[in-house]
């Protein structure tokens, strides 16, 4: 009788874990390139995000990129992956694979050796600049499809020292029409229940960067035209809800990995209305962090904003408009 139990308790768990996907995302988390090359806010982000990835039963973590300020890393070897990543978020919940994509502050330095990093580490994925991840929700061929893309290779890299500058566009038109291509095909053809594009540079953002007019003009057109769940990036130092109200698009930015900036300069850059949340606390002292959690089902997706310094919600938004019944 207690071995049919436990059989039947182990079903259970099996059948509650394909019934929905949770996972993590942070951005711009990277540290500093001086010892001890992190910063007091991602240290409790790190902290934080131990505690919510074993309260949700975490299934991976996603990195939107600026892994590693200022100037990323040298080569695969690079201690900064020790002392950055893998000696910081080191929570046992956090072990589980980390699907990475590359930000500005990655390509100052060998981006490639970030991809070289896969090869290296038992949880650090990132398998090409581009690349598409597909997840089974429940029964029935529910599925969760996450496009990972490079918006430095579609934008450009910024200015190093002049921030405020927008990308200049693409150093290679010839590498970013062939992503350009590939995206639209991967997801044209996706039947996803739902469809997240996760990206470093944000389309809409209020914050110092504000939006990426490249990707507002050719990247925004294509999520709407195949019904994209959702558009995720960092790049901007906050924490952000957009969504127009006649679009069923959301626009969320995740890049308080590290530190978060007040600005709001670009308040006026995105459509009115469309501003649903907002998180950018005066930080000069490096302590506020913050993340994210997504929890998908075939019915529904949440997306939970965390303050990583006391370990609170900020904000919580459930989309109830998946791509197919």
């Amino acid at each position: 009788m207690l071995r049919f139990l436990a059989l039947a308790s182990f079903f259970l768990r099996c059948w509650s874990s394909s019934d929905i996907v949770t996972f993590l995302l942070v951005g711009d988390w990277g540290g500093n390139d001086l010892p001890p090359y992190t910063t007091p806010a991602e240290v409790e982000t790190a902290s934080s995000m131990g505690k919510t990835a074993e309260r949700l039963s975490s299934s991976f973590q996603i990195s939107l990129g600026d892994n590693f300020y200022h100037h990323g890393v040298k080569n695969v070897n690079d201690p900064r992956f020790r002392e950055t990543f893998e000696n910081v978020f080191d929570a046992p919940s956090l072990q589980s694979t980390w699907l990475v994509i590359l930000g500005n502050h990655d390509h100052y330095g060998n981006a490639s050796a970030q991809i070289a990093y896969t090869n290296v580490s038992s949880r650090w994925y990132l398998p090409n600049y581009y690349y598409t991840e597909i997840y089974p929700v429940g029964e029935l061929g529910h599925t969760l499809q996450l496009v990972f893309i490079d918006t430095i290779i579609l934008a450009g890299l910024t200015h190093p020292v002049l921030r405020s500058r927008p990308p200049p566009g693409p150093a290679s038109v010839k590498q970013a029409e062939l992503q350009w291509t590939w995206i639209e095909e991967t997801i044209a053809k996706s039947n996803a229940t739902w469809l997240l594009v996760m990206g470093h540079y944000p389309i809409w953002s209020v914050c110092e960067h504000g939006p990426t007019q490249i990707l507002l003009d050719r990247l925004k057109p294509l999520l709407e035209k195949y019904n994209v769940s959702a558009y995720l990036s960092g790049h901007d130092h906050c924490l952000e809800h957009i969504r127009e109200e006649e679009n069923l698009v959301n626009y969320y930015v995740v890049g308080a990995g590290h530190l978060t900036n007040s600005s709001e300069w670009h308040l006026n850059d995105i459509p009115s209305g469309s501003l649903l949340f907002n998180y950018a606390p005066f930080d000069p002292l490096q302590i506020h962090g913050g993340y994210a959690s997504v929890s998908v089902t075939s019915k529904e997706m949440k997306i939970v904003f965390y303050n990583s310094l006391r370990d609170t919600v900020l904000y919580e938004n459930i989309q109830m408009n998946p791509r197919r019944g």
